[in-house]
């Protein structure tokens, strides 16, 4: 008996809205109107949000799943479309983000196949060879029966493991093909379970070496909030009393708990956070990578006293190591932090040990903190509570990490291993529409311009999204290698090298955004936001800036420019 029939594309809106997506992006094109119809036909429990670039539409979705929990969605159409969408899908690789990709294709009968021809249909463009080496899972649909299948494995993996993107190409003529759901085949999800045992015995090594230890750190990254596992690792350190340091993606994770946080590490890490694994015994990692960035070039000197613990729930980032004796765990962090709350832990040494760090933070207190910086740790006195913040990379991405006094609820987004200016805006709308809640979105004056166009969307739907512009009209990050490297020729990052910012006030106008400039500390007294609306805010810095601490490439991470005075370093590193 023949069953209900409905058209592939109404079948993947429905699978979206049973996942409970409530909001997805994208950007109009000819291979995907049957999607966008579909969505039109279900907006009473889906919205689709039309954005300005398709660029926008991926780190929308990189926002909205950062900021939710869930997988963030976004579609495009074929060709220029589909290949808009990259660099918000590396994004999304590399910060392991679950997001799934929809790009529209031409229809099957159109494709050059194995014709030995560039292109056949007009925007034929083989997405999947372009992206299969920054997606985890990659397909192109080209039977419409095959359509559950692939929905429900591209979740699947989207949302396991190390979570990441995915991409489903799906011609035009696929997408209005009837289907019958029930006729349709589903995809069985493979039994990855990790022993329980195994976990236990891997708590029971880590505690074991916490008992030895003296100066034990524990070191989050990002991969601690991709878990699920923030709470879990607060209720552990709380019990431990241990120290606490983490990379700076992960800097929001222990922000508020100031008796624990001793900051962020790295190249533009904080000196109090560097110095503490330098003097550690144990450093236990845990969601971390262990980049350049975080540990330095010559891998061996980051925390070259300590004995080296990573847990990670990717097996390849196991595999670049930093110490040759380090000890590695291949298992998900969340897993290993619940168990470990449960094991009785005895830590005599701690009172000492956290003595010494407070030490350390109260002789350094200061030492780094310039206009930029001080402007604002004042200007985050002024935002509302239970936000979110979004940062563009660049200097006002490391202001932010280290001078932004985050409170309880507050969380910070950024574009962390692909490091994409752009980014923030986006990111700020996708993360609005995943919590409804007011988003402050700091950029550059050079990041801002990347995807300027979304104010559009700003100023068309009237969300809460403040936009913070840092401008110090100049590529702040690159003018200052340039400074330390090539002579002070600065070309292509001031506007003697023929780098120039526009007039933002009148752009605000333009975009019929309220506008705001800040200069001074007395600027941001008098100013006010109750985050019911969405307004553009220029904070006009004066140049030349600098990110400082800054690492010369090649040092130990503690050894930060500009050097501190010797006779404290060697104090330091003494205790």
């Amino acid at each position: 008996m023949k069953g209900i029939e409905m058209k592939v594309s109404d079948y993947i809106v429905d699978f979206f809205v049973e996942k409970g997506v409530t909001d997805v992006f994208g950007y109009p094109g000819g291979m995907v109107t049957h999607l966008m119809d579909s969505f039109y036909n279900k907006q009473d429990k889906i919205s689709a949000h039309v954005n300005y670039h398709e660029q926008a539409s991926a780190f929308c979705a990189c926002g909205y799943a950062q900021a939710s929990g869930k997988a963030g969605v976004a579609y495009a159409t074929s060709g220029p479309g589909a290949t808009n969408l990259i660099t918000g899908i590396c994004n999304a690789y590399f910060d392991s983000i679950p997001t799934i990709f929809i790009t529209g294709q031409v229809n099957t009968f159109e494709t050059k196949g194995s014709m030995n021809v560039r292109q056949r249909g007009f925007q034929e463009t083989d997405i999947i060879a372009i992206t299969e080496k920054i997606t985890k899972y990659s397909s192109y649909i080209e039977r419409a029966e095959d359509i559950r299948y692939e929905l429900e494995k591209a979740w699947y993996i989207a949302n396991t493991g190390r979570k990441g993107p995915v991409l489903l190409d799906i011609p035009s003529n696929i997408q209005r093909t009837q289907i019958e759901p029930k006729m349709l085949r589903g995809y069985s999800v493979p039994n990855t379970e990790e022993k329980t045992e195994d976990i236990e015995m891997d708590c029971e090594k880590i505690a074991a070496l916490l008992e030895k230890s003296k100066r034990p750190v524990l070191l989050v990254g990002s991969g601690v909030k991709s878990a699920g596992a923030v709470e879990n690792i607060h209720t552990l350190v709380r019990k431990c009393n241990i120290p606490v340091v983490s990379s700076m993606p992960a800097c929001d994770i222990f922000a508020v708990d100031r008796e624990y946080n001793y900051g962020f590490i790295g190249a533009y890490g904080m000196r109090t956070a560097n110095f503490i694994v330098a003097k550690a015994d144990l450093v236990i990692a845990l969601g971390a990578r262990l980049d350049v960035r975080q540990v330095g070039a010559k891998r061996t000197e980051f925390a070259p006293c300590a004995i080296l613990v990573r847990v990670d729930i990717d097996a390849g980032e196991l595999e670049y190591k930093v110490h040759k004796d380090e000890i590695a765990f291949h298992c998900d962090v969340k897993q290993i932090v619940e168990k470990l709350c449960k094991h009785e832990v005895n830590l005599n040494a701690m009172l000492e040990w956290k003595s010494v760090c407070n030490h350390i933070r109260e002789c350094l207190k200061g030492t780094d903190c310039r206009q930029p910086n001080k402007l604002l740790y004042y200007f985050s006195k002024k935002m509302p509570e239970d936000v979110v913040i979004t940062t563009d990379v660049g200097q006002n991405q490391v202001w932010i990490a280290q001078s932004f006094e985050l409170r309880r609820g507050q969380r910070v987004f950024f574009s962390g291993g692909h490091g994409a200016m752009g980014y923030s805006l986006p990111a700020a709308i996708g993360a609005y529409y995943a919590t409804r809640k007011p988003v402050i979105c700091f950029s550059g004056d050079g990041g801002i311009q990347m995807n300027i166009q979304e104010l559009q969307f700003l100023s068309r739907e009237q969300i809460p999204v403040l936009v913070v512009i840092l401008n110090n009209n100049a590529l702040g990050m690159i003018r200052h290698f340039q400074e330390m490297y090539f002579d002070a020729v600065y070309c292509q990052t001031t506007e003697q090298g023929g780098y120039t910012t526009p007039d933002f006030e009148r752009l605000a106008g333009a975009y019929r955004i309220p506008y705001y400039r800040i200069k001074t500390v007395q600027d941001i007294e008098r100013y006010h936001y109750d985050g019911s609306y969405p307004q553009i805010v220029e904070i006009q810095l004066e140049g030349p800036t600098y990110v400082f601490p800054k690492l010369e490439f090649g040092k130990p991470n503690q050894d930060q420019e500009p050097l501190l005075d010797r006779e404290l370093y060697d104090e330091l590193m003494s205790l």
